[in-house]
């Protein structure tokens, strides 16, 4: 009995010892390792929660907000990495008041940094809307950083240097060393590769600041590159940060949104993304080619996109395993956390103080900044239905870049020319919420007024184009609309949500109207896509027809004259005054001189109606804009409330 109890215990200490070496040779669990990556994107200086338009706190944006969700999913995860996707530098009058009104000197730690830095960020990406003020703010702006920025595919601009040796302009890649714990409670070192990634657009969009100093590269082309080089290096993950969106259909080379391509790119595990302001993953995405919302992946990559201003953070959870002897990921999820719900209405992250103990001086010195008187305005400038009808907040941007054009043209060949006006509305709802439109009351304008009126730092360009150019220009912008269907239903909605507001240029000088049942004649590429529509009709100057060869002078910005937008016949070739002043600063420069001329003192803001939509007999053409629009019903006869959503939102028809 005695040794058959002894042969038990051998048999059983056996199969004890046989499963733990199973175990421990097959990593089963043991060497598992749970990593959560955050992401922030497009805070574009919303630091605090702090609306500096509206003069007024909000509660649905804002990276004082962010960081209790920062703090919230880093207390649930043992490991975790924090990073961000650039456009952070600029975006919001603190953002101007730090470049422009009160320069950020050699040495003093840029007020996104404080909060940066503190927050402990792994590292950071360089978005297109850091180039706006210029190559030497920015370099300067990053010494603040203590942790590393990264991009891979903009170069120093070397003419006569060996062109197969470029050298970077930034650091292309990090590789971070952490030490992670896995799920039984050891420790582990684990190499984290991070590469980042701008649209090669830049030097369209800021070429005044990067011509001749920078050249920008395929944004995918260069992945293929690095990020081989980075597994050589020792990476045991790489996690790729493109200042990017996520197209549905084909991408193509030099693409301003690579995503999808990207994610096909081997040896890339994770993908952080923005650009866009969009969110992923969540159901605008559903109907694109390989997505899984549920896991947020493209291409089987876990993806995120949180948003912009801080409305969300971004999380990815990883599930690493060692078992082969290189760590790999062999589950993940990805989700956006949101700081305000839309459907109730209420906040739902509060403030964090830290952020305000921290940048409270600047936030103090950008509202004694913002509120400066510049003129007064003789009636209410709003943006609610810039989309369907000409535009208050639109006019009066074009009546300064009229003014301002003309006089610099004045004893110059182009003299002769009659100058127009292209200009867009900015805040227009959608994607950024039905809060963010233009309101500004009549009485007092200050430079929150005007930089609500004009929210980016463009300068002012104008360019010599013949008749058909500017036909094809706001054929290009009627690309806002959708075809309406004149034998299809009664109610059919007119805007292509699709479309971005800042590429619906309106041209002022000349008179024109939308026939919306025609097809769009381009794509939002540019691209000729129905040769034979033609959307824009009765196409006047002074009351006569536009004739092809007429010549004009046509005011514009940077952006638009470099080519941002893709429209057609529109270049670097085509300009003729490039002027050193922002188009916002023409904006106040106008507004005051207005308000010193004028008799009783005060600015007309007035559209002049030089624009609109031909009616569809028959068919309801409806649109959605804030429900604060309705105070504005009685001026507008050409609109007509349907319905109030209770959601911040209401639906609205053009009156035949």
């Amino acid at each position: 009995m005695r040794n058959h109890l002894k042969y038990i215990t051998r048999q059983v200490q056996g199969i004890v010892l046989g499963c733990t070496v199973l175990i421990t040779c097959s990593g089963l669990r043991a060497e598992q390792v749970q990593l959560r990556v955050l992401e922030t994107t497009d805070l574009h200086m919303n630091l605090l929660s702090y609306d500096y338009y509206q003069d007024k706190p909000t509660d649905q944006y804002g990276l004082s907000r962010t960081v209790s969700l920062i703090k919230a999913a880093r207390a649930e995860a043992a490991n975790s990495l924090l990073f961000d996707n650039g456009d952070l530098l600029q975006g919001n009058p603190m953002g101007e008041f730090v470049a422009k009104v009160r320069p950020l000197k050699p040495g003093e730690i840029h007020p996104a940094y404080r909060v940066m830095n503190a927050l402990g960020y792994d590292a950071a990406n360089i978005g297109n809307h850091e180039f706006n003020f210029g190559l030497d703010f920015l370099r300067r702006s990053l010494q603040g950083a203590s942790f590393p920025y990264v991009n891979a595919n903009i170069y120093l601009d070397e003419l006569g240097k060996d062109a197969a040796q470029p050298r970077h302009a930034f650091t292309p890649y990090v590789l971070l060393d952490r030490k992670v714990v896995d799920t039984l409670g050891n420790t582990h070192s684990l190499k984290v590769g991070v590469i980042g990634f701008a649209p090669p657009q830049i030097m369209q969009w800021d070429k005044a600041h990067l011509e001749g100093r920078v050249v920008a590269r395929d944004v995918v082309e260069t992945a293929r590159t690095y990020v081989p080089l980075m597994r050589a290096q020792g990476a045991q993950l790489v996690i790729a940060i493109p200042h990017a969106g996520f197209e549905k259909g084909p991408v193509a080379q030099f693409s301003e949104n690579a995503v999808a391509p990207l994610t096909e790119v081997g040896g890339i595990d994770a993908v952080l993304f923005g650009h866009a302001h969009a969110e992923f993953p969540s159901a605008a995405f559903a109907a694109y080619p390989r997505v899984n919302l549920e896991r947020g992946t493209i291409n089987g990559v876990p993806s995120v996109m949180p948003g912009r201003w801080g409305d969300h953070l971004g999380v990815i959870d990883l599930t690493l395993d060692n078992t082969s002897g290189n760590w790999r990921v062999v589950d993940s999820k990805a989700t956006i956390r949101p700081i305000f719900d839309r459907s109730t209405r209420k906040s739902i992250a509060a403030i964090d103080p830290m952020v305000e103990r921290l940048v409270g001086d600047v936030h103090d010195a950008t509202l004694d900044y913002v509120r400066h008187r510049v003129a007064m305005t003789s009636a209410p400038i709003y943006s609610y239905f810039a989309l369907v009808a000409d535009d208050p907040s639109v006019q009066i941007v074009s009546n300064a870049q009229i003014m301002y054009v003309k006089r610099a043209m004045q004893g110059t060949d182009y003299e002769k020319y009659p100058v127009l006006s292209a200009a867009a509305p900015f805040k227009t709802g959608g994607r950024q919420g039905w809060d963010y439109y233009t309101d500004i009351a009549a009485g007092p304008l200050a430079i929150k007024n005007v930089a609500d009126l004009y929210v980016y730092p463009n300068t002012l360009k104008a360019m010599l184009l013949s008749g058909a150019e500017v036909r094809e220009w706001i054929e290009m912008s009627a690309g806002q609309f959708n075809q309406i269907d004149p034998a299809g239903p009664p109610q059919q909605a007119i805007l292509n949500d699709t479309f971005r507001s800042y590429n619906f240029d309106t041209l002022d000088g000349v008179t024109y109207e939308f026939d919306v049942t025609q097809p769009a004649r381009y794509d939002g590429n540019g691209k000729l896509v129905a040769p034979h529509a033609h959307r824009v009709k009765n196409l006047r100057f002074q009351g006569q027809a536009v004739q092809s060869d007429a010549q004009f002078i046509v005011a514009t910005n940077n952006y638009r004259a470099f080519g941002g937008g893709n429209f057609p016949g529109l270049g670097a070739s085509k300009v003729v005054l490039e002027a050193p002043e922002e188009n916002r600063q023409v904006l106040i420069e106008y507004l005051r001189m207005m308000d010193t001329l004028s008799a009783n003192k005060q600015v007309n803001p007035s559209a002049d109606n030089n624009w609109r939509i031909l009616p569809v007999p028959g068919v309801r053409l409806t649109f959605l804009s804030s429900s604060s629009a309705q105070r504005y019903l009685p001026a507008h006869v050409s609109v007509r409330l349907i319905k109030d959503n209770g959601d911040g939102s209401a639906l609205y028809e053009i009156a035949p």
